[in-house]
């Protein structure tokens, strides 16, 4: 088991507000909440759209808004707008992924900000970074297809987009990163800066392995499905009661444990396939038999075999069933959250230890508006001025 979280997390003390909506934006106070930082997220008085999505965006928001406290103002409002610049005031870091003329409508773009705080950090998640595209709008998908990702996920002439936000959720983490390291350059220098993370230049990061083997090869990389795989056995298996599994046999020392794992001798002494390379030029008829042999075998029995003798392996896992795996469980992978309509469920944690500990929830995703009235206090508003507030609507 995991040791408790250490008391002071590494960002106890930093205060951050943030006007963020969807994935990217949010991931990035999302990280910096869970090493500690105070994340305070600006919302609209109808709330954060991300609220109410349905279907494939129905997670959205209680995963990558824990550890935030929530503010409802009214913007649009010179009172909302003066409640904001002073909360501002009180924060190392402001975070955004709205349209750039939207924040400069606001006076909430980071040439205005810094002249009223030279050390303020401003983190911008955008489309693309500033160039000839950074006028067009930006989706996890649109990156994907123009950024080769989809290419190399799908099968040739049918592009695929990756089964998660991964630019998104990356783009994010990357504005993380950013400010962490803005922080440590304003420890140095007193001055604040702008930091700016984008979802093309995330896609092109992710992508560019396969960039580099044309570099390296001449060779166009060919979308996953279609590779020429480096390993002889490197392949989802079809087994019993309809299961699947990925099993790899990826080196010739793992050739030789798995030949004698299962008694396969006649493979073992066969010419044609006694190196990797042999076997990869072999794979036209050694993963049909392979694939006639292992099919009598249920997914249990492969993974309990090739586990005792130390070979790569996978069961194929569809999300819902990670709730119950044993390793995060046990590990502390998964934390207990109450969701905002007061059920109660398991999230997955940052991917990570600090000295042996996982960094755990301490706020579960917020209520729409739920701290507006203790941040307002903080800031010096009495009681009548928040009822004040409260009755014009210009808070929530």
């Amino acid at each position: 088991m995991p040791s408790a979280p250490p008391k002071t997390l590494p960002l106890d003390g930093i205060r951050v507000v943030e006007f963020t909506h969807m994935v990217m934006g949010p991931t990035c106070g999302m990280a910096l909440g869970d090493l500690g930082a105070e994340v305070i997220k600006v919302e609209p008085l109808a709330g954060d759209s991300t609220r109410k999505l349905l279907g494939s965006g129905a997670g959205f928001y209680p995963l990558f808004n824990r550890n935030k406290k929530s503010m409802a103002v009214d913007l649009k409002s010179p009172r909302g707008r003066e409640i904001v610049l002073k909360l501002i005031t009180t924060a190392d870091i402001v975070s955004e992924n709205f349209k750039l003329d939207t924040m400069q409508k606001l006076g909430l773009d980071y040439a205005s900000l810094s002249k009223l705080d030279p050390r303020l950090i401003y983190v911008s998640h955008k489309g693309f970074l500033p160039g000839p595209y950074d006028h067009r709008t930006a989706l996890d998908e649109v990156v994907q297809m123009m950024g080769g990702l989809a290419y190399m996920t799908g099968r040739p002439g049918d592009p695929l987009r990756a089964g998660s936000s991964v630019n998104d959720i990356m783009g994010g983490m990357f504005g993380a990163i950013g400010a962490m390291a803005a922080l440590m350059q304003r420890q140095q220098t007193g001055k604040g800066q702008e930091v700016q993370s984008a979802l093309f230049e995330n896609n092109i990061f992710l992508v560019a392995q396969h960039m580099m083997q044309f570099a390296v090869t001449g060779k166009a990389a060919a979308p996953m499905p279609e590779r020429i795989s480096p390993w002889g056995i490197y392949d989802v298996f079809s087994v019993q009661d309809n299961a699947q599994i990925f099993l790899a046999v990826v080196g010739d020392g793992q050739w030789k444990t798995f030949c004698e794992a299962f008694g396969y001798a006649d493979l073992f002494v066969d010419p044609r396939v006694t190196t990797n390379n042999d076997r990869v030029l072999a794979r036209v008829w050694l993963i049909p038999e392979l694939r006639q042999r292992l099919a009598q075998f249920s997914r249990a029995e492969l993974s309990e075999r090739f586990e005792q003798v130390g070979l790569p392996f996978a069961p194929i896992t569809d999300p819902q069933h990670l709730f119950d795996d044993p390793h995060l469980q046990q590990t502390g992978g998964l934390a207990p959250m109450k969701l905002p309509d007061g059920r109660q469920t398991q999230v997955p944690l940052l991917p990570l230890t600090l000295d042996g500990a996982r960094l755990g929830l301490r706020l579960d995703p917020p209520r729409l508006g739920e701290h507006t009235d203790a941040l307002l206090q903080s800031l010096g508003y009495s009681a009548s001025d928040v009822a004040a507030l409260h009755a014009e609507g210009v808070v929530l």
